[in-house]
C-alpha cells in the first residue's frame, strides 16, 4: 500500500509578473494557443473508443522553460549551463463529472502511481510549427485517451466489487472557464559578469581548509505556461524565478556531516544581490559550519522549546498543511486526520491559518507560493482554513470533497504529474503574541515548571517530511540545522548539533502555549504526489510546552587522511558560540 510522503526543501522565491484580460474578456490568442486549440477541437470531435466511450473533458498545458545555471567552487567555475525546453501535459477524462477514470481504487491504484504520481509528459518543439506540434499532440492524446479508457474500466469494476464506504464526492468539479493572457517572460542577465562574481565570492573558501565542500551558484528560470481546455479555458501565465545560493560543508571529528547555506531570492534580475552581499553571506555560512564542528551532540529529549518564525513555518507546513489538502480527505489509503472535524477545534483558539496564493510578497520579501491561476486553470483564492482554532474548510483542487463541491484554486503539479490539492502561501496568525524577549523568558519559566535544566531554541530548519498514509505512522520529522540549548540557570545559550524533531500532529498542536509577534517567511519547494511545486509559509515564533527530539543519523566516515591542499591547518578555527 503506498504511503503518501511530503518532502520540503529550501529553495527560491519567485513571482508571476504580467497582466492580462479579466475572465470573460476576449483573449488575444497566441500562436501556440491557436495550435493547441485546433488540435483540441479535432480530438474532442473524433476521439471515440470501440464501445462508444468518448472524452468528456480534455486539456492541453505546455510549459516553456528557459534556464541558466552558473556554479563555482574555490574560485573556479564548475558548471555553466543554459537550456530551454517545452513540456506537454495532456489531461483527458472519460465518464462524467460524477464518476471518471481518476477515481481512486480501493486498496491502492487509480490516477496516481508511485511516490510522485503518474508521469507521462512529452517534449514539444520549441518552434511554433503547427504540423510538428500537432503531431506531438495527436500522438500524446491518443496514448492518454487509451490509458484513461482502460483505467475507467478498472474504476467501474472496482465500484461493483469493493466494499461500499458510503456517499462519495464527485470526481471533477464544474467550473467557469478562465481567460487570461499574461506577458511573456524571458531571462536577461550579463552572464560574463556573473561568472566573475561567482569566481570572486567562491574563492573565499580557500581561507578555510576545514571546509570540505562549498559552492556559490546562480540559477534562473523563465517559465511561460499555455493552457487550453474543452470547457473553454484559454490561459498564458509567465514567471521568472531567480536564486543565488552560497553553501559550505564540513565533517566533525565524530563523522557527522555538517552544512549550511544562505539563499537570495528574487522575482527578477534587479533583485539579485551585490558581490558584497554575497561575500558577507558566504562568510557567515562558513562561520556557522566551523562553529557546528565544535558544538556538542545532543541526547534524546522531551521538553519545552521555541521554534523561531521560519522554523515554525516549516513546522506548520509539514504537520498541518499537508493534512488539510483536499485529496487526502478522499483517499481510503490516507490517515484523514481532519476529514470529519470541520467546525471543530483542531488548533489552540488563539491561532488562525489561511492559505493565500494571491499574495506576491510579505514584509517586502517575495512569496514563492504566489500564483494567479493554479495548474488546473482556476484562479487562486484566499482560503480561511482555521479561524480561532476551528477548522473551516480544506485546500481544494477540482477534485471535490464531500460538502465542498468547488475548487478554491489549489490544484497544483509539476509538469508530467497529475494535479492534486497543494499548499501555496500558508500563513499562521495569532492573537496571543508577545515580543520575542518575553517568549524566551516564558521558555525558561516552562523549564523550571517542568524541572528541566534547559529547553531548546530552533533557529533554522532546512526542511522535513511527513507521512499521511493510513498504512504508516501519522508522524513527521523536521530537520533543524541551527539549534541552541537555553539553560534555565541563566548561562549563555549553547549551540548544539545532531537534532531532529519528531512527533505526531495532534499531540504537537495541543502543546502550543504562545507565539511571538515576529512573523517571517520560509520559501521552499515541496515534493509530494504531484511532484515539486514552489511554496511559502509564514509564521511567528511559537513556544511549545513539549517537543520531542531524537539523534540524527550520522556518517561513520573519518576525516580525510591528508590535509586540504591549500591554507594552514590552524587557519580560522571555529568556536562553539556560533552567531548568537
Amino acid at each position: 500500500m503506498p504511503i503518501a510522503v511530503s518532502l520540503l526543501v529550501l529553495m527560491l522565491t519567485g513571482t508571476f509578473p504580467g497582466a492580462g484580460p479579466e475572465p470573460g474578456d476576449a483573449v488575444p490568442e497566441t500562436a501556440l494557443m491557436q495550435i493547441l486549440a485546433a488540435e483540441l477541437e479535432a480530438s474532442m470531435g473524433g476521439l471515440v473508443n470501440d464501445d462508444g466511450v468518448k472524452p468528456y473533458y480534455l486539456a492541453y498545458s505546455v510549459t516553456d522553460t528557459a534556464s541558466v545555471s552558473i556554479t563555482g567552487e574555490l574560485g573556479a567555475l564548475q558548471a555553466d549551463l543554459e537550456s530551454r525546453r517545452r513540456i506537454l501535459d495532456v489531461d483527458v477524462r472519460v465518464g462524467d463529472y460524477t464518476l471518471d477514470n481518476t477515481r481512486n481504487l480501493r486498496g491502492g491504484g487509480g490516477r496516481g502511481g508511485g511516490a510522485f504520481g503518474r508521469g507521462g509528459a512529452s517534449a514539444v518543439p520549441l518552434d511554433d510549427s503547427p504540423a510538428a506540434i500537432r503531431h506531438v499532440l495527436w500522438r500524446s492524446t491518443d496514448q492518454a485517451f487509451r490509458a484513461a479508457v482502460s483505467q475507467f474500466d478498472r474504476v467501474l469494476t472496482d465500484q461493483k466489487t469493493a466494499v461500499e464506504e458510503g456517499v462519495s464526492a464527485n470526481d471533477f468539479s464544474r467550473e467557469d472557464p478562465s481567460h487570461h493572457v499574461g506577458a511573456e517572460v524571458g531571462l536577461k542577465i550579463d552572464a560574463e559578469e556573473w561568472r566573475g562574481r561567482i569566481r570572486t565570492v567562491s574563492q573565499l573558501a580557500l581561507e578555510f581548509p576545514t571546509i570540505q565542500n562549498s559552492s556559490v551558484s546562480l540559477v534562473g528560470t523563465a517559465e511561460n505556461r499555455t493552457m487550453v481546455s474543452s470547457e473553454g479555458t484559454r490561459l498564458r501565465t509567465g514567471r521568472e524565478l531567480w536564486r543565488v545560493v552560497v553553501s559550505a560543508g564540513s565533517r566533525a571529528d565524530d563523522g557527522m556531516d555538517l552544512s549550511q547555506s544562505f539563499i537570495f531570492n528574487a522575482a527578477d534580475e534587479g533583485g539579485l544581490p551585490s558581490v558584497e552581499q554575497m561575500q558577507t553571506a558566504f562568510r557567515e555560512v562558513i562561520d556557522m559550519v566551523l562553529a557546528l564542528r565544535g558544538a556538542p551532540l545532543v541526547e534524546p529529549y522531551t521538553g519545552p522549546a521555541i521554534l523561531i518564525n521560519r522554523a515554525s513555518a516549516v513546522f506548520f507546513h509539514e504537520i498541518f498543511g499537508h493534512r488539510i489538502e483536499g485529496h487526502r480527505q478522499k483517499s481510503v489509503d490516507e490517515g484523514q486526520t481532519f476529514t470529519k472535524m470541520v467546525g471543530q477545534p483542531i488548533l489552540p483558539e488563539f491561532l488562525s491559518v489561511i492559505d493565500d496564493p494571491t499574495l506576491a510578497s510579505f514584509g517586502g520579501e517575495d512569496l514563492r507560493g504566489f500564483y494567479e491561476f493554479d495548474d488546473e486553470g482556476i484562479r487562486g483564492s484566499r482560503v480561511e482554513l482555521v479561524k480561532e482554532g476551528v477548522l473551516q474548510t480544506f485546500l481544494l483542487s477540482r477534485s471535490p470533497v464531500l460538502g465542498f463541491d468547488k475548487s478554491n484554486g489549489h490544484g497544483r503539479r509539476e509538469s508530467g504529474q497529475a494535479a492534486v490539492s497543494r499548499q501555496g502561501n500558508l500563513m499562521v496568525q495569532s492573537n496571543r503574541s508577545v515580543p520575542f524577549t518575553r517568549l524566551k523568558e516564558m521558555l525558561v519559566e516552562q523549564c523550571k515548571m517542568q524541572d528541566k535544566p534547559f529547553g531548546y531554541l530552533f533557529e533554522d530548519i532546512t526542511g522535513g517530511f511527513t507521512t499521511t498514509g493510513r498504512g504508516g505512522p501519522q508522524a513527521f520529522k523536521v530537520l533543524p540545522v541551527v539549534v541552541y540549548r537555553v539553560h534555565a540557570d541563566g548561562r549563555p545559550d549553547e549551540l548544539v548539533r545532531g537534532v531532529d524533531i519528531v512527533g505526531t500532529p495532534l499531540s504537537c498542536f495541543s502543546k502550543i502555549i504562545c507565539t511571538g509577534d515576529d512573523g517571517q517567511i520560509f520559501n521552499g519547494t515541496c515534493g509530494a504526489e504531484s511532484g515539486w511545486v514552489p511554496v511559502s509559509a509564514v509564521s511567528p515564533s511559537i513556544l511549545v510546552e513539549q517537543i520531542e527530539i531524537e539523534k540524527r543519523e550520522r556518517s561513520q566516515e573519518r576525516q580525510p587522511i591528508l590535509p586540504a591542499p591549500f591554507g594552514s591547518s590552524s587557519s580560522k578555527a571555529g568556536s562553539s558560540e556560533g552567531r548568537r
